[in-house]
């Protein structure tokens, strides 16, 4: 499987806790032995049997521009099949919740969405294979290391995985920013997919029909809408509050 590099200390650090296949630990030679998050992860390497290597910064810089001192050389990201995703979303049952992208571009609101997704206990992810964001190094950054730690699948058609949801008895639920009830009006009980739009052009058609429902965050003022990271994360909280699962 080809290598791939995670510059940060939080993106190493939660590659080797979730048990990623990391390769090796670079670290910065001048970094300072004292350093508390140095230690920690070198700590984290060892136990893990993981080879730590001290190089000079100049290296880290020819890897990665924003790198803390710190790049882990790891296997590119495995996906779940969408079918074990599905035993999941099974064995969640009614407390099932989902987060569906619908062609996400931008890595900093993939990333920030996938932290947020962590953060409320969301069963699955589920992202389109084309036309879209994958997990990247820059995504796992944005994450904080949040994405080591979710089931993420993609998936060839966007609109047939949501008829497959629909067949486990979850209830799709659109973002959108000019339809349906209020985000606080919805019924959020019982399992819950939560669709998400692009950055550009929001939900699409054929996503969009496979919706059971519409839900739009109301704004005031001059403001139009919010970004996807944004709205979508607080439509996450919401359904987690709702449900009495926020912590």
């Amino acid at each position: 499987m080809a290598a791939s590099y995670l510059a940060g200390r939080n993106a190493a650090l939660e590659a080797i806790r979730a048990g990623r296949r990391v390769r090796r630990l670079l670290l910065d030679s001048g970094a300072r032995p004292t350093d508390a998050d140095v230690r920690l992860l070198v700590a984290a390497a060892e136990r893990a049997q993981i080879p730590v290597e001290r190089v000079p910064r100049v290296r880290l810089d020819g890897i990665a521009l924003r790198h803390q001192g710190v790049i882990a050389e790891v296997e590119a990201f495995a996906y779940m099949p969408f079918q074990e995703l599905e035993q999941r979303i099974k064995l969640a049952g009614e407390e099932a919740l989902v987060l569906v992208l619908d062609s996400l571009q931008d890595p900093q609101n993939f990333g920030t969405l996938l932290r947020t997704a962590l953060a409320v206990g969301v069963t699955a992810v589920i992202i389109p294979e084309r036309r879209a964001v994958g997990v990247t190094p820059a995504v796992s950054r944005a994450s904080a290391g949040a994405v080591e730690h979710l089931a993420i699948s993609q998936v060839v058609n966007l609109a047939r995985a949501l008829e497959a949801l629909k067949r486990l008895g979850v209830w799709v639920i659109g973002l959108d920013v000019h339809g349906g009830k209020a985000y606080d009006e919805a019924d959020l009980r019982g399992p819950l997919g939560l669709v998400v739009g692009s950055e550009g052009t929001g939900l699409g058609r054929l996503v969009r029909e496979n919706c059971d429902l519409l839900i739009h965050l109301p704004m005031k003022g001059a403001t139009e809408s919010l970004n996807a990271a944004v709205a979508g994360s607080i439509a996450l909280y919401h359904i987690a509050r709702a449900r009495g699962r926020s912590r």
